[in-house]
């Protein structure tokens, strides 16, 4: 049992110790009407409380027996007011006392509290934001940590749901997964929930399902914590310049409603703690700083973890990479992302072919592994549809090509782990891919 369930079931308890000191008077008085009501409400609270129990502790847990024999006094004491027969409220009162104390104590001393986190990822490949603090809470002896896919769906240029996504299944082996409508967030109180999508409504481009934004889910859990799937550019606070560029990224839903932030590093958190005091004014400086915490990000953990020899390569991926004699190529992870695309449009297509066409001219020596931020079709469609048909030409005329690999799987360590240099866009997976020490190089458009 979670520690928000057993004090929801110590809630029930002193609820129906209330309710039999007002069944008590009511009798002394002779208000029957009083009696039946209070009556009623206790075998619905009783109902509640077993709920709770056999969700936490399953339907054969001693208490259960406990809970139907207080019910069955409960309705006997019911059918006599009902009936009008005189009865004594002392004797009832110590009869219901009774009762409730075994419940008490059983819910006291036989009921084990454990931690229950949740884990809310929206896309397989944003999984590793949250993989080691997950892997830390299974490990745990006195945690149950459970791993819960959300849909989410691609935005209509008015604003309105389109295609739905759940990619439950892209998940690696090792990680048991729970299907979103399987787990009652009411009824299991976890004590921790972990995001990593903190836009709620605010997103142009997706939405997580409205039941999932932070502002909704809160309220299930005593802590919910917020972890950015992305990793920043590391800057220093006092460049005030350059902090304005990532202000926005501070003041977002789920920091505003998450109990805990996690960021990547004590510099951006500072920069998190600037931004929002200077929002919020002066006052607020230590709520800012009891809730953001620079712990660091899991991505980077994941991408200094994975090694080459730990990636399974699919076979069409070998027949580009291995020359004649079993040697490698040399791989660039080629990254090309949405705000760029929307910036420079169909000059940024024309990049995009420049470049695929270099690579295909030195494919003897190199292989493109290109691998296109996962939310720029779903942009495309929503904010440039002039763009789209054009850009999946292109990328349907490099996959045909056979020189080069087009990688939209969910697995980007895999991409960084095997590649042997970075060329494309700035942005969160650059600066990921920079704690590797590899060689890096971004698009000049003024080329």
């Amino acid at each position: 049992m979670t520690i928000a369930q057993k004090k929801l079931a110590e809630e029930y308890v002193r609820l129906l110790g209330q309710a039999h000191q007002g069944i008590k008077k009511a009798i002394e008085t002779k208000k029957g009407d009083i009696t039946k009501d209070l009556l009623e409400q206790c075998q619905e609270i009783a109902i509640r409380l077993g709920n709770v129990i056999e969700e936490a502790e399953g339907e054969s847990f001693a208490g259960i027996p406990l809970l139907e024999d207080y019910c069955e006094r409960v309705y006997q004491i019911y059918i006599k007011n009902v009936q009008k027969e005189e009865v004594y409220a002392g004797q009832i009162y110590k009869g219901l006392r009774q009762s409730l104390v075994k419940i008490e104590n059983c819910i006291k001393n036989e009921i084990n509290v454990r931690l229950e986190a949740v884990f809310l990822p929206y896309k397989a490949s944003m999984w590793d934001s949250m993989e080691s603090v997950w892997k830390a809470a299974d490990e745990d002896p006195d945690c149950d940590a459970y791993v819960i896919p959300i849909p989410y769906y691609d935005k209509n240029p008015d604003g309105s749901f389109g295609k739905e996504h759940y990619e439950w299944d892209q998940y690696p082996d090792y990680v048991a997964v729970t299907r979103y409508d399987a787990y009652d967030f009411e009824t299991r109180r976890p004590d921790m929930i972990f995001i990593h999508n903190p836009y709620d409504e605010c997103n142009y481009v997706t939405s997580v399902s409205p039941f999932f934004y932070s502002k909704h889910i809160k309220q299930f859990t005593n802590r919910l914590v917020y972890m950015p799937y992305f990793i920043l550019e590391e800057i220093e606070p006092e460049n005030k310049e350059e902090t304005r560029k990532i202000e926005h990224f501070c003041t977002v839903p789920g920091v505003i409603n998450a109990d805990k932030v996690i960021v990547q590093s004590k510099g951006m958190r500072r920069i998190y703690i600037d931004t929002l005091v200077n929002a919020a004014g002066k006052d607020t400086k230590q709520y800012w700083e009891d809730k953001i915490i620079g712990l660091g990000s899991p991505k980077i953990e994941k991408v200094l973890s994975s090694g080459k020899e730990n990636q399974k390569i699919p076979q069409e991926w070998l027949s580009i990479i291995e020359k004649r004699d079993k040697s490698r190529k040399k791989i660039i992870f080629y990254n090309t992302i949405v705000s760029t695309l929307l910036v420079y449009g169909e000059e940024y297509l024309k990049k995009i072919e420049e470049t695929i066409q270099i690579f295909s001219e030195y494919k003897e020596q190199y292989v493109l592994l290109w691998r296109p931020h996962p939310l720029v079709g779903a942009t495309l469609a929503s904010m440039r549809p002039e763009l789209e048909e054009r850009y999946w030409e292109i990328v349907d005329g490099f996959q045909k090509c056979g020189t080069g690999i087009y990688d939209d799987s969910s697995d980007l360590h895999r991409a960084i782990s095997l590649s042997d240099a970075y060329y494309g866009d700035g942005g969160s997976v650059l600066n990921l891919y920079m704690e590797t020490g590899k060689p890096v190089l971004i698009h000049d458009f003024n080329y």
